[in-house]
């Protein structure tokens, strides 16, 4: 018996719950490509006006991951909620850059990459692609960790 059956009924995602690595990757991807498309509109409206606009496909993949990540943090509750802990500190991250970007707009300073929220979402990638790819390193794993 599941222990979380009668707290979240939620049948269909042991259906599903292998492929959630894999869309939970190719989200990340896609996060880190809208990021950096986001920071390219930024620079522009810095120079136009004294204001930046949140980039609403960078918005999308953030709440999609978000969401991923609490799906996948059921189906694998210790995978799911270190890459839960990942993607809300980078959700965090974002919204303390746009802030300091909005700052660097109105005082017409250059407007700069947002820094700690690559880095995390770098870190999100990186155990996104760890923890969906493992099967390309399981052979050498557990020959040199296990053993």
């Amino acid at each position: 018996m599941d222990p979380l059956q009668f707290l979240v009924p939620f049948g269909w995602l042991s259906a599903v719950g292998p492929a959630l690595p894999y869309a939970i990757l190719v989200m990340a991807v896609a996060n880190m490509g809208t990021r950096h498309l986001a920071h390219r509109q930024h620079v522009e409206q810095a120079e136009e006006r004294d204001a930046v606009e949140q980039y609403g496909p960078h918005t999308v993949t953030n709440f999609g991951l978000a969401l991923l990540s609490f799906l996948f943090a059921v189906h694998q509750p210790t995978g799911g909620s270190i890459l839960s802990f990942l993607v809300v500190t980078m959700i965090i991250a974002d919204l303390f850059e746009f802030e300091a970007r909005n700052v660097e707009a109105r005082n017409d300073m250059s407007v700069e990459a947002p820094k700690s929220a690559i880095v995390t979402s770098g870190l999100v990638l990186l155990y996104a692609s760890y923890y969906s790819l493992f099967f390309l390193v399981e052979g050498f794993w557990n020959q040199a960790i296990v053993a």
